[in-house]
């Protein structure tokens, strides 16, 4: 078993574009998802992954993550998560010590970004790049799960607004 600790980030502003080291399209979907628990089948360029999670406590997770044939998980996505899937670039941006995760949401969810960061521990430091944003760490309308059932294009201007804005 794995455990997951992940702080997750609006990103306010374009110019962490300037530092991708990486980029790749990812198409994933849910297979299951209760309150606290998911499994997700993910393509990601050549590779493809099923995915466990369980229940966020105090910022950490398990996450139980196998590599499965692309060609099965794209049947997976196609017969088990129609109307449960989202598309995104997921981009990789190193700032000091940490690898950011950069996922660029397309689709219903275009015009959500959102940076994730994964910690060794819920209180390890980490540098806070000027384009980020808003925290959204535990606020469920923000998880890959929830935006399948509720996506960015359907909250309110205010909601999408209301979100966005940098630290002062």
């Amino acid at each position: 078993m794995g455990i997951e600790i992940e702080r997750k980030f609006l990103v306010c502003d374009a110019s962490w574009r300037t530092h991708i080291k990486q980029s790749q399209p990812m198409a994933q979907g849910y297979l299951a998802a209760s309150p606290g628990t998911t499994v997700r089948v993910r393509v990601a360029g050549a590779e493809a992954f099923l995915t466990l999670k369980g229940p966020v406590k105090e910022l950490a997770r398990a996450e139980f993550e196998y590599a499965i044939p692309v060609e099965e998980a794209r049947e997976m996505l196609a017969l088990f998560c129609e109307g449960h899937r989202l598309e995104k670039v997921r981009h990789e941006v190193e700032v000091g010590e940490h690898l950011w995760e950069i996922d660029e949401f397309t689709g219903e969810n275009q015009g959500l970004i959102v940076a994730e960061v994964e910690l060794a521990s819920a209180d390890e430091a980490f540098v806070r790049p000027r384009w980020l944003g808003a925290e959204v760490s535990g606020m469920p309308r923000y998880y890959n799960s929830q935006l399948v059932v509720r996506p960015f294009a359907c909250w309110s201007e205010a909601e999408q607004r209301g979100e966005v804005s940098c630290r002062e």
